[in-house]
């Protein structure tokens, strides 16, 4: 079985973007670093976004992800997509992810944003989460975590800092 990994950058007060949706505030990796970022890509072959999370990347230029199978859920698909990698997902995310699961591939990566990762959780259906916390507070913005139904336990699988602050905290859910 595919396992999903939602990895995801927050500041150290839980925000994933600006409110405007904007991650201008995340830091550029020193020269030679990457944050593991290749590592993980190369396990990775589908990624999961929501529609607002695949409207944000669409500002950053040129598709990033055309190499992977990028499943976008929205209730309005658009007439165009980024890239011929890109499919638009109409129905339940928990249903669609729990039969992609049991396809055969690689590691499938949870991007977000936190609508998508909700249900997603509350369904058992994320296998790990590698959280980069980023030593930035932003005050307000959008928030990495949405409602959950049901605590979550989880299990620490490792964690690393960098020299500039960047602490990883990788976990499987238990």
């Amino acid at each position: 079985m595919r396992k999903v990994v939602f990895y995801v950058a927050a500041s150290l007060d839980g925000y994933i973007a600006s409110p405007d949706g904007s991650v201008d505030w995340l830091p550029v990796p020193p020269p030679g670093e990457d944050y593991s970022y290749t590592n993980f890509m190369a396990s990775v072959d589908a990624t999961l976004l929501g529609r607002t999370t695949y409207d944000q990347v669409l500002t950053f230029g040129e598709w990033p992800y055309p190499a992977l199978t990028s499943y976008v859920f929205t209730h309005n698909p658009p007439p165009e997509t980024a890239s011929a990698s890109v499919e638009f997902v109409v129905e339940d995310p928990a249903e669609f992810v729990a039969k992609l699961r049991q396809k055969a591939g690689n590691t499938i990566w949870l991007v977000g944003g936190s609508m998508l990762a909700a249900p997603l959780l509350a369904a058992g259906l994320v296998d790990e989460v590698m959280l980069f916390v980023v030593p930035r507070l932003l005050g307000t913005g959008i928030p990495l975590w949405g409602q959950q139904g049901h605590p979550q336990p989880l299990k620490l699988l490792r964690t690393h800092t960098w020299p500039d602050g960047m602490t990883l905290l990788h976990y499987s859910l238990v």
